[in-house]
């Protein structure tokens, strides 16, 4: 693939701006053969191969995907939502050419896979692949999903049967359970769903008469939010970590 559309491809501007680019001296590929220190290069139609090729366009480091997939620690006070009400979009927290990669759809770059509620915090998967957006999100794949929830009020064993049995929620006749419910500490406990309900954890714990103060998702199928991902920051998903969602999905 050409340089410019390779530059295209990962959302650096139109294949004209990506050009001028490379014809301006603005961008450095690092040599397919392991060596450490990039050169400039000035061929925007010069060919490389686009999986793993790596380069540096106005001194920031890139790495090359067909598609992109990635995690971000979701902060509170933040929208999932390209055109928030309130709060800052979960969008601004993440690099330029990720936003705009072309897509096929009328939305150019990543989108969320589902959305957490601006006061929630957490693992959030964001990604350009249609198909991977739609087995990680529809409730007929049984994503488990695993949220820490701290409650308002001491959480009772009682609670916690009826969290796994089933609650009626106002919009829906149909009940609806809890994969799994482990108390961590009197006002704590882990609460695994399969489902994605508008506020499905806060209405739960209101229907057995209690109430969330935060919330935190910490896992989704079997990838875990790393401990070293602070509040804010993003990273592209690892083979490892697709295998990770692939297998429950």
């Amino acid at each position: 693939m050409q340089l410019q559309d390779i530059l295209y491809s990962q959302g650096f501007g139109t294949r004209r701006v990506c050009a001028g680019l490379v014809q301006q001296g603005w961008v450095e590929i690092y040599d397919v053969d392991g060596d450490n220190f990039p050169v400039v290069c000035t061929n925007s139609t010069a060919d490389f191969s686009l999986e793993g090729f790596k380069f540096r366009v106005q001194g920031i480091d890139w790495e090359c995907f067909s598609q992109a997939y990635v995690m971000l620690h979701k902060p509170a006070g933040t929208e999932c939502s390209q055109k928030p009400s309130t709060y800052p979009s979960i969008y601004t927290l993440l690099p330029s050419p990720l936003r705009h990669r072309p897509t096929k759809s009328a939305i150019q770059g990543v989108q969320a896979v589902g959305r957490l509620d601006q006061d929630t915090t957490g693992l959030l998967l964001l990604s350009d692949d249609g198909q991977f957006i739609h087995r990680m999100s529809s409730p007929k794949k049984h994503v488990p999903k695993v949220y820490q929830v701290t409650a308002k009020h001491p959480v009772t064993s009682v609670q916690v049967e009826q969290l796994l049995a089933g609650v009626v929620l106002d919009d829906d006749p149909k009940p609806v359970r809890a994969a799994a419910c482990v108390l961590t500490d009197e006002y704590r406990l882990d609460l695994t769903l399969t489902e994605g309900k508008y506020h499905q954890v806060k209405r739960m714990l209101a229907a057995v008469g209690n109430r969330v103060e935060a919330l935190h998702r910490s896992r989704i199928g079997a990838l875990e939010l790393p401990a070293d991902l602070a509040p804010g920051q993003w990273r592209w998903l690892t083979t490892e970590d697709l295998q990770k969602l692939q297998a429950v999905a």
